[in-house]
């Protein structure tokens, strides 16, 4: 594209969907940057009055969703990017979460994503094509304790975007899944949901907590060039992991599980179907 693209990104008032934008902003594009609390995004606007809109969005009402994309596309005529990044975490055991805790967070981390899908598609149809960037998570393809229901979140994201992918490529609309690693977001912080915790638990807590250790992870903006160039490839991947070490741990994962079907293969192969 020779023009100024312009970017719809959720979840854009911290951490890497923050990241996101100030990329986007710096290379000359315009933004509209989706969040609940658009108040720190005040500093940007200060600085990129003409190329950037503040959008107060909570992505788990489907009716605010669409009428703020209609916003979204309004604001400088069209949406070439859309980043599908809001989310947050809940943490605990599968057995400690409560109903509401379960569907608040899949409200937002499953079906927020799908409802801003749903809402850009007439759009980016429309104007006969655009990219749509679905973060999901470098943990999707296995769940792990303390973040079962993250991990699950971010499976059926990348579920339904693997279908959403084929289903739009006809239309000139580029779909790729972004399994992010790990970055200080403040999504242990400020964006986490934590359970109640069952005493029971507690050996198997302590041992994770021991795992995931002490380490500081990455700025979220060293992962913006990745984006950017994701965003400016002809023909982009369904699927990129972003980040050197998850690249491997994903890696290991995959020949781990590979291994595992081997290992009970005889089993598999008693049934015909």
């Amino acid at each position: 594209m020779t023009h100024a693209r312009v970017w719809l990104i959720t979840g854009a008032s911290r951490g890497l969907g923050r990241a996101f934008a100030e990329a986007a902003l710096a290379s000359g594009d315009r933004v509209v940057a989706a969040a609940r609390n658009v108040e720190p995004l005040e500093e940007l606007t200060e600085k990129y009055p003409d190329r950037l809109v503040p959008l107060a969005l909570d992505v788990t009402d489907r009716r605010a969703v669409f009428d703020g994309v209609e916003r979204a596309a309004a604001a400088f005529g069209r949406l070439d990017v859309v980043v599908n990044n809001a989310g947050g975490m809940l943490y605990g055991m599968v057995e400690e979460a409560t109903e509401e805790q379960i569907r608040a967070h899949m409200d937002v981390n499953f079906f927020g994503a799908v409802w801003v899908a749903q809402a850009v598609l007439p759009y980016l149809r429309a104007q006969g094509g655009g990219r749509l960037l679905q973060v999901t998570s470098m943990g999707s393809g296995g769940g792990m304790a303390t973040v079962g229901f993250y991990g699950a979140g971010k499976a059926a994201l990348d579920s339904v975007s693997e279908a959403l992918a084929m289903e739009v490529e006809g239309f000139g609309i580029k779909v790729t899944i972004v399994q992010m690693g790990g970055y200080n977001t403040g999504l242990f912080t400020t964006g986490t949901t934590t359970t109640e915790t069952l005493p029971q638990y507690q050996p198997l807590r302590t041992e994770m907590e021991a795992m995931w250790g002490d380490a500081v992870s990455p700025d979220p903006g060293t992962a913006a060039p990745v984006i950017m160039e994701l965003a400016a490839l002809p023909d982009p991947p369904r699927r990129l992991i972003v980040g050197s070490q998850s690249f491997d741990h994903v890696l290991e994962m995959d020949r781990a599980q590979a291994d595992l079907y081997r290992s009970w293969e005889h089993l598999s192969r008693i049934a015909p179907g």
